[in-house]
This record gives C-alpha cells, structure tokens and sequence, in this order.
C-alpha cells in the first residue's frame, strides 16, 4: 500500500497522440491535511475514495489507500468537499513497460499538464518520452491537493 510515483511537467501536446486511454476525472477533498488527505473521485462511470499518506522526504512515496465506491455514492461525498474540485482529463501513454498518466487540467488549474509513472521501487529505471519537461516529483504545489485550494490560474 506504499505509492511510489514521480512527476513531470509536460512540454508539448504530443503525448496525445500516443494515449491509449483517455477519461475524464473529477475529485474533491475531505481533507488536504499533509499527513492524511481522504480524496473522493469520479473516473468515467466509477467511483473511488482514496486515504494517502504523507510524503516522505524525498517526495518519492507514501502510503495510499484506495477502494472503489458506486458512482452515486462518490457524487453524494464529492457535494461534502471542501470547495474547489480538481477538473482534468487523464491520458495514459505507454513508454516502454511503464504507463505514464498525464493529467491535463481544467477549470481554475487550466494550463498545467503534469505527468505521473508509479514504479516498483524509487531506483526503478524507465524510459522518458521526449515530452517530460521538468521533473517536480516532492513540490507540494503540484499535489492535486494543493491544486485545489491554490489553483495554477493563482500562482
């Protein structure tokens, strides 16, 4: 139950046309605290509540929880989240034997795309696509968390 992910800024659109998968997903929060924050998401026609962790120190892990919910539940939790939800369509892109997920944000966020690969352990070696700018893997400015109560549309 340990997530261990790391996060790229997105440079171009090009990873559009290599998306195997595409979905729209839109979460709230019940809580943003930084060593526990409960999401409620709506992805497609599915819902999910996930519980995470706080962030180790280098930004590479942390625990994650997450169980699928009915979709008319998820919709019932996401009306008792705090205000702003996260607006985004999800992109999957395979790149070698990992599945990148960028995120391209709507709403208060429009404008940021950031792209996310879960490994197996934080030395895990995996190919980069020519699209990853930098990497922000541990700011927590770029957590969905933070976006939604200090949107990209702010900074």
């Amino acid at each position: 139950m340990i997530e261990i992910e790391r996060k790229f800024l997105v440079n171009s659109n090009n990873f559009k046309a290599e998306a195997f998968k595409q979905t729209r997903i839109i979460q709230g929060f019940l809580s943003t605290d930084k060593k526990r924050t409960v999401r409620v998401r709506l992805k497609g026609e599915m819902g999910y509540l996930t519980i995470k962790g706080e962030s180790s120190k280098n930004g590479l892990s942390r625990f994650e929880w997450e169980k699928e919910i009915a979709k008319a539940e998820a919709k019932q939790l996401l009306a008792l989240c705090l205000e702003e939800v996260i607006d985004k369509v999800r992109y999957e892109v395979k790149v070698g034997n990992h599945i990148f997920e960028i995120d391209e944000f709507l709403g208060l966020n429009e404008g940021l795309v950031v792209a996310e690969i879960e490994l197996n352990s934080e030395n895990e070696h995996f190919i980069k696509p020519y699209w990853l700018a930098n990497e922000v893997t541990g700011d927590v400015k770029y957590y969905n968390s933070q976006l939604s109560q200090f949107p990209f549309s702010k900074w």
